[in-house]
Formats: structure tokens, sequence, C-alpha cells
């Protein structure tokens, strides 16, 4: 099971797409007070993240999620542009425990839902 943090349509239907296409689970929250309730809840192997989702606070869910024993070992994954330094540094100090450019996490997607 993996649960993606995202409210952006291209991508979603990307992840949805390529999940099905090999078996994986994804659930999908858009609800921003919800997100980290729904981790606890599903106990994915992964979490993935639109780092650039204004709505859904990444940053601030990472760290809820980081520093919560329950969930603290959930695997966290995050996709932003690359030229966003701040938000990718911002992101690793919240936690997460790994980076992507848009377009690499696009490219690795099958590879990424597979893990």
């Amino acid at each position: 099971m993996i649960v993606c943090i995202l409210d952006d349509l291209l991508f979603s239907v990307k992840i949805s797409t390529a999940a099905k296409s090999i078996g994986a689970d994804v659930y999908f929250e858009r609800t921003p007070g919800m997100a980290a309730a729904r981790v606890r809840e599903k106990q994915p192997s992964l979490v993935i993240f639109d780092l650039n989702s204004v709505k859904l606070n990444p940053l601030g869910v990472i760290a809820e999620l980081k520093s919560d024993p329950a969930t603290r070992r959930i695997k966290t994954l995050g996709f932003v542009s690359h030229v966003q330094t701040d938000t990718i540094d911002a992101a690793r100090q919240a936690g997460i425990d790994e980076v992507l450019a848009r377009s690499a996490f696009a490219d690795r997607l099958g590879e990424i839902l597979q893990r």
C-alpha cells in the first residue's frame, strides 16, 4: 500500500495508471487535515508527496510523520521542481527520506511503486 499526498491531477493519473499496471495498491489523500491521520491508519510502505502543493502542507505533514514513533519509519518520497532548492532543503530538514525532481520521479515511477 502506498499513500499519495498530492493534489496535482496529472501526477495523480500517472501514479494511478502505473500502479494499476503493476497491481500496486495506491490511496490518495487530498484533505490537508487528514493526511497524517490517513498514513497512521493505512500504515503504507511508502508515502509520496508533491512538495509543490500549497494546499496539502507537505512539509508540515512530513515533520509530523517523522516525529511520531508510529510513523517515523515509513518511507517518504517527495517530488519537486529541481530549481526549488529551498523547498528541497526544507523537505530534508523536515525528515523526508528521498527527494526527486519531477521529471526523475515521472521517469522512475514504475520502479518506485514496485519497491
